[in-house]
């Protein structure tokens, strides 16, 4: 059995649904004030993932299915128990009578200082939570350091050029340093020294590498990394392969998922799903974190979320494929055992 000294998940992570009004709107019910919002239309076709953080300032925006550099948008404050829009948050986070979804996660609020790496970055760091929001500048240095201020190895760290024109490149443990995903692409999982110099992170840095594409070291360039380390009954990076079946792989995480995201290592779109949106079994709801697209239902590509895990029910080759390998990051909605021992179904 799990266990875990994060008794309530959602003090940490949590979706919120609303509607969007073109202007000026406070939306609550996150549970905490978040550092990190990740927002998508569900009901309008060709409106962006848009993400917003405190270390770069809440009103920075970066769009996750797009190479663009961080531009003037989101949200105008991150408060108590969610967060506002002004009027400049355009068709992405806040269209008037759309259909909005919001992933919120709590780091470490105004960020410090780290002066772990070979360059110092500015963190803000949730080491309970097992997350960070780092910001630095590359240097140009291949081998390069940064600190990322978990206290542990990160299992997943998601990284863009804040200002240039290039992919948000991520590394997962169980691909290992050698190798690299691209979230705002369908690609295969690539092998390269020049995204994470062949250096597994440790648990005060993580490794970078100069190259033509300025993925994470290009000299001068500012970066945002967000990094993620597991935590048991609270979070899970790992892997699982697909058997083409309705009656699919069982994946223990040690929890019941609140939000979950999977990629095939070879070509598909990512997937995302989450208890808000899929209330009940089938959780079928999905937004594609590479694409601009509306939510559909994706009954081919569903899953059940069970009290210590999730279950393939869906055929399709983006989850599901028989013989495939996929990556995925997921968090609780409820731990399947509490940090006293006690199962969550008895309390």
């Amino acid at each position: 059995m799990a266990y875990t000294d994060i008794d309530k998940p959602t003090d940490y992570f949590n979706t919120v649904l609303y509607t969007g009004n073109g202007g000026t709107q406070s939306i609550t019910g996150v549970g905490f004030q978040p550092d990190l919002v990740w927002m998508k239309s569900r009901s309008v076709a060709g409106a962006h993932h848009l993400v917003n953080d405190v270390v770069r300032g809440a009103d920075k925006g970066i769009f996750t299915n797009l190479t663009t550099a961080e531009i003037t948008r989101g949200v105008s404050s991150f408060d108590s128990d969610g967060f506002s829009f002004d009027d400049n948050a355009g068709g992405d986070g806040n269209a008037s009578g759309s259909s909005q979804v919001a992933w919120n996660w709590k780091a470490g609020g105004t960020a410090s200082s780290n002066t772990n790496g070979s360059i110092t970055s500015s963190v803000s760091a949730n080491q309970d939570a097992g997350f960070s929001i780092v910001s630095y500048t590359g240097d140009g240095t291949d081998g390069a350091t940064v600190g990322h201020g978990l206290g542990v190895k990160p299992n997943m760290i998601i990284l863009k050029p804040r200002n240039a024109t290039n992919s948000w490149v991520v590394y997962h443990s169980t691909l290992g340093a050698t190798k690299y995903l691209l979230l705002n692409t369908t690609a295969a999982a690539g092998t390269t020294a020049d995204a994470w110099n062949n250096t597994e992170p440790t648990s005060s840095v993580f490794s970078i590498a100069t190259e033509a594409g300025g993925w994470n070291n290009h000299n001068g360039n500012n970066y945002i990394a967000y990094c993620f380390s597991e935590k048991k009954g609270y979070s899970k990076f790992g892997s699982y392969t697909g058997n083409g079946s309705t009656d699919g792989t069982f994946v223990y995480t040690g929890f019941k998922p609140a939000w979950l995201m999977v990629k095939k290592t070879t070509t598909e779109n990512w997937q995302m799903y989450d208890n808000k949106r899929s209330a009940f079994n089938l959780v079928d709801d999905t937004i594609a974190p590479n694409q601009n697209y509306a939510e559909s239902v994706f009954t081919n590509g569903s899953y059940d979320f069970l009290s210590n895990g999730f279950k393939l029910r869906g055929t399709d080759g983006a989850v599901n494929a028989s013989g495939s390998s996929y990556i995925y990051m997921c968090f609780a909605e409820n731990p399947f055992v509490t940090s006293t021992g006690i199962p969550t179904t008895a309390r």
